[in-house]
Order: C-alpha cells, then structure tokens, then sequence
C-alpha cells in the first residue's frame, strides 16, 4: 500500500445516491463495503463527512437565518450523517468509532486527538464529526484540520468526478484532465478543490489531496494503492 492513513473526505451529497435529499441505504452501503476492504488492508481510515444533504449551514445564512445558527444545524448534520456511516460500516462488520468535535456523550466521543489516533493503530475506522465544532469553517476545513492532527499521509477527497479538470466536464466537453498539480498551479488556475482556509492549511503542513470518483467501484483501494490514472493528485 503507498499509503498507511488517510483521510477520506466525502460529501454530504454523496449519500443521496438517486434521492433528491437525506441518505440512500443503497449508496452508504456500497461506500461501507469500499471502505471496509482498504480497512482490511491493514490501511488506517479517518473519515469526515459533509452535511449538505441534510442542512447546508452557509444556505441558511444566505436566506437569512443567523450564521452562527445556520453553521451549527450543518454541522448537527453531519453527525446524522456520520452515525449512518457507522451503522452502515459496523453491518458489514467493521469495527468503528463516532467522534464529535461538539460535546454529545450520548451519541459519539468528544474528539481527542490522541484518543482517535489510537483507534486508528487498533485498526477501527474513526468517523469524525461536527466539523471544526466552530461556526464559518467548512467540512473541508474540518478534514483537513483532522487529517494534519492525526498525521494522516493524504487526503483523499471523494468526489462524483474522477479527478480535477480545466473546467467542469459535467457541462464543457472540452475539459481537460489533470494529472498532477502543484498547490501553487492550482491557485494560478483558479481551480476549485477545497475551500481556501483547507486548501492553504494543507499546503502549509505539506498534505497532499487525492481528488477522485468515490462512486466507482475498486477506486478507494486503487488510490490507496498508488494506481496510476485515477484521480488528481495536488502536492506541493
């Protein structure tokens, strides 16, 4: 394996799967049963998850609702979102973990860095939620911050594209594939990959981002495995 933890960013919107909201049993299940098979690997998986499914906080913001609120009913949205994985991964028999950067003893563990690294040598897949636990930063900011904390050796963002393209190949047919990037050539190009505050924090800690088609199956282990061909790799 090239890599021996990462951390895997995945969308909210990803588990709608055919739904035009909330989650499909049927997508979440197919992500559980990839992940489970890097996880067998002897690979150490963090997962973060987005809540754009449920409730997009900055949405609500631009509707007129208070930020601080709005961010706080996304970030409650991905703990939704964070304890269907878990039941999805621990029905295919994987041993996990929820933790929560919002105090909710009841349901997951309060993130502790040290705590989730633990975990993660146990070879149990650490789900983390609630984002940064603080209002105007995203889940990618989230991921990225988790990813750095627990020295993770990429990040890996699963996407419904298969990787970062000169424009969006979903309406220009012209769009062309990149390869590789450098964080820098990603900024003079003004391509879109994570927001800024993530995008810079992994620049700065020198963690690259592997952008990739989450909903091919075999492209989990594939990436995890160094394949040649799937998705963008962006480094510095």
């Amino acid at each position: 394996m090239k890599y021996n933890r990462v951390l895997l960013k995945l969308s909210g919107e990803a588990l709608m799967g055919q739904n035009d909201f909330g989650i499909d049993p049927n997508r979440i299940s197919e992500y559980a049963e990839e992940i489970k098979a890097v996880s067998e690997k002897g690979v150490q998986v963090g997962i973060v998850i987005g809540g754009g499914n449920i409730f997009r906080g900055i949405s609500g913001a631009s509707q007129g609702m208070d930020r601080v609120q709005a961010d706080h009913m996304g970030m409650l949205a991905t703990v939704i979102n964070g304890l269907a994985l878990q039941g999805a991964l621990e029905n295919a028999g994987v041993k996990t973990r929820l933790q929560s950067a919002i105090e909710m003893n009841k349901v997951a563990e309060p993130f502790i860095r040290r705590r989730a690294i633990r975990h993660l040598e146990k070879g149990r897949v650490v789900i983390f939620s609630a984002g940064t636990g603080n209002p105007y930063f995203t889940t990618d900011t989230g991921a990225t911050l988790r990813a750095v904390e627990i020295q993770a050796d990429v990040i890996l963002k699963g996407t419904r594209v298969d990787g970062i393209y000169s424009a969006d190949p979903e309406k220009d047919d012209s769009a062309i594939k990149f390869k590789e990037l450098s964080f820098k050539e990603v900024y003079d190009r003004g391509l879109n990959v994570m927001d800024m505050t993530a995008f810079t924090l992994s620049q700065e800690n020198d963690l690259p981002i592997i952008v990739f088609d989450m909903n091919a199956k075999g492209n989990l282990m594939k990436v995890v495995e160094g394949s040649e061909g799937i998705g963008t790799l962006v480094k510095n």
